[in-house]
Order: C-alpha cells, then sequence, then structure tokens
C-alpha cells in the first residue's frame, strides 16, 4: 500500500494487519465497531482520571472507547484523547484512495491528513479537490494550518477528489457524514465552543481546551532466556484444559522463555478460514496454568474449568518484549482488532489496541487504546 503521509501513531511491533474477534459490520451509521470493552471511556476527561491513576499504581485496567461510523466515515479516539477518522469505501466498491484526519488531544493538538492508496495500482495523489478548492498534499501529507483549512473544507463538501501532478483523477472520497465525524472529535476532545474547533466552533480561547491525559505505564518483563521444555503429556494436559480442536492436536505449541524464568506459551488451540486461535498458558516450575490478560482478546474464554477461563490471542506471535495479536474481520484485512500485550510478571497486560469496525476497504486501522511500557 502506498502511503502519502506516515501518520507518526505507535504501530504494533508486527504490523501485518490483525483484524476482528468479533465479525465488523459491513456498514452502518453512527454505530459503535466491534471493539472488546470492559468499560468505556467517552471523553478525554474520563480518559485523564484512568490514565492519572495508572501513573500512581501501575495496574490501571483498560477502558476502550466504542469506534463510531458516521456516514462513509469511522472514527475512534483512544484513553489520552487522540482521535483519527478514517474514510470508508461506498457501494460502488473498494476506494482506489482513503484519507485519515487525525488530531491529538489538549490545546496545542494539531490536525494531521494522511492519504492512501491501499491497492497500490494508481499514483499517489499530489492534490485534493475540494468542491472548487485545490489543497496539494506532500509526501508528507498535510499539518498544521493547511490540514486544518481542509478539515473545515471537507465539513462542508459535496465532492472531494484525488488527482495527480497532471490534473487526472486518481480516486474519490465520499463526504458523507465527515462533518458529524470531525464534530464528534471536537466533542470527545472538549473543544465545542472554542476557537479551536474544527465544526463547533465558537468564541471560547484555547485556554478552555482540557489538557491532553498522560500515557498509563507499565512494567514489562522482557522475553528473554531458554523457553521450557514442553512434554507431550504437559502439552496434552494443556489442550485438555482449554478444550482445543483434535484437528489441532498434531500443531506443536510455541514456548518463548521470560526474563523472570516463566515460559509464555502460545498453544494452536482451533481455526477458521484465516484465524488461528491461540490459548495462552504460563509454564513455570514444570506446571501449566493459563495465563491472565487485563483486556479482553481473541474470542471468548473456553475452558474445562470455568473457574480458571483459558484466554487467547489471534495469530499470535512475540516480537520483542511484546506478544501480538491480529484478530482478522476478513481475509482482505481491511477490518478487525490488531493488540499488543506485554507481561509484567502476573499478567499479560494491553499496551495498544488498533481496530477498524468496518470493513469497506480502508487498512488503516484507528487506535483505541495505548500505553508506555517499561523495563
Amino acid at each position: 500500500m502506498k502511503r502519502v503521509m506516515v501518520w507518526a501513531g505507535v504501530l504494533l511491533g508486527a504490523c501485518s494487519q490483525q483484524p476482528a474477534a468479533t465479525p465488523p459490520h459491513a456498514s452502518g451509521s453512527a454505530t459503535p465497531s466491534p471493539v472488546p470493552s470492559p468499560a468505556t471511556s467517552s471523553s478525554a476527561t474520563s480518559a485523564a482520571s484512568a490514565t492519572s491513576a495508572g501513573r500512581e499504581d501501575d495496574r490501571v485496567t483498560p477502558r476502550l472507547a466504542e469506534q463510531k461510523t458516521f456516514g462513509d466515515w469511522a472514527v475512534g479516539c483512544d484513553n489520552v484523547g487522540a482521535c483519527a477518522m478514517a474514510s470508508l469505501g461506498t457501494d460502488a466498491g473498494f476506494p482506489k484512495v482513503t484519507m485519515q484526519v487525525a488530531r491529538n488531544a489538549g490545546p496545542a493538538g494539531g490536525v494531521d491528513i494522511m492519504l492512501a492508496v491501499p491497492q497500490g495500482d494508481v499514483a499517489a495523489p499530489a492534490a485534493l479537490r475540494v468542491d472548487a478548492r485545490r489543497f496539494p498534499v506532500s509526501p508528507n501529507g498535510l499539518a498544521g494550518d493547511a490540514a486544518v483549512a481542509l478539515a473545515r473544507a471537507l465539513a462542508d463538501a459535496r465532492s472531494v477528489t484525488a488527482v495527480d501532478g497532471k490534473g487526472a483523477t486518481v480516486g474519490t472520497i465520499s463526504p458523507k457524514g465527515a462533518a458529524a465525524a470531525l464534530r464528534y472529535i471536537d466533542a470527545q476532545q472538549g473543544r465545542a465552543g472554542t476557537v479551536t474547533a474544527i465544526v463547533a466552533r465558537g468564541d471560547r480561547g484555547v485556554d478552555a481546551v482540557p489538557a491532553a491525559p498522560p500515557l498509563p505505564r507499565v512494567k514489562a518483563v522482557a522475553f528473554a532466556g531458554p523457553a521450557a521444555t514442553l512434554p507431550p503429556a504437559l502439552v496434552a494436559g494443556m489442550r485438555r484444559t482449554a478444550r482445543c480442536d483434535d484437528q489441532l492436536s498434531g500443531t506443536a505449541p510455541r514456548g518463548h522463555g521470560l526474563a523472570d524464568g516463566a515460559t509464555l506459551v502460545l498453544l494452536p488451540c482451533s481455526a477458521g478460514a484465516y484465524n488461528e486461535i491461540d490459548a495462552l498458558f504460563i509454564v513455570r516450575d514444570g506446571k501449566a496454568v493459563p495465563a491472565t490478560l487485563d483486556a479482553p482478546a481473541g474470542f471468548d474464554a473456553t475452558g474445562a474449568d470455568s473457574q480458571t477461563p483459558v484466554r487467547s490471542v489471534i495469530n499470535g506471535n512475540v516480537e520483542g518484549r511484546v506478544l501480538n495479536s491480529y484478530a482478522k474481520g476478513r481475509g482482505l484485512g481491511d477490518c478487525g482488532v490488531m493488540q499488543a500485550f506485554v507481561w509484567d510478571g502476573t499478567r499479560l497486560r494491553l499496551v495498544e489496541q488498533r481496530a477498524m469496525g468496518e470493513c469497506r476497504g480502508n487498512p488503516d486501522y484507528l487506535t483505541v487504546w495505548r500505553a508506555a511500557y517499561r523495563g
């Protein structure tokens, strides 16, 4: 996929695109996407209270704001108030060009705009025509006053066309729902009624905008050292505990040694057309127990013992200090949920979640949770 701008967000360690544990919506209007959420944080203010507590005790429980869809745009905000909206394909088919408008929280939070060519078979756009106005876009996209001007034009647009350097049409972006999406971001970031708002502008000054919340901090135990030996009897016991499908009984588990002497085991347990469900166990001193997580992951918990549910990740892999999960909504990779976890010595902790709840041709997932992790 060609990108006109690389948006400076936190990306998962294994950027292979990984979608949703629950079948995403094919279309919708102002409907939440299927992002697993133990609780909902609906504004920068509520996110601030959660993450501030996390800085004190390092044990904040992730609260994931739901994604919403407005017409042909999906919108998501994370726990530190950063919001982004992504254009979606229409009923006419997959889009040639997609657009993302992102803004950080806080009084100084600026607007960044990214264009992408998901299928990579057309020229990178050189400009956007929004009705009668032309907005040049560089390889670095748009930021600052130019991005604010484009976002405000988008809110009132009747047509948006991406063109190449010769003025030929590269693709179109539907403006349907863009004004509502931008208004939603204004509200989530506490900008409504201020001079910083894109749509809901007012007379209040920049000092009326709430400060951006701090990132929660998570302790991370490194994946280091040898993995424990997994005798056949131990593996068979884990498979019984997780109630794994017999068809995967010949697929070997993957063990990853941890610096605290434990081993994280990813046990292939069941599979679909493009998703492998890996049950999670911690092996220590020759004994295996189901791993605990601080956020929903994979599909529903399973297990023979209801008091000790077995949790899972989808298409799991370990890179650096991070366990990645990639639950695909469909094989094309344009919808689903991507997650990243670290081990803190007791449980797996969510440090990033990105999602796209609409299977409509835009693979640029929206961030709904972030945390800083440290050794």
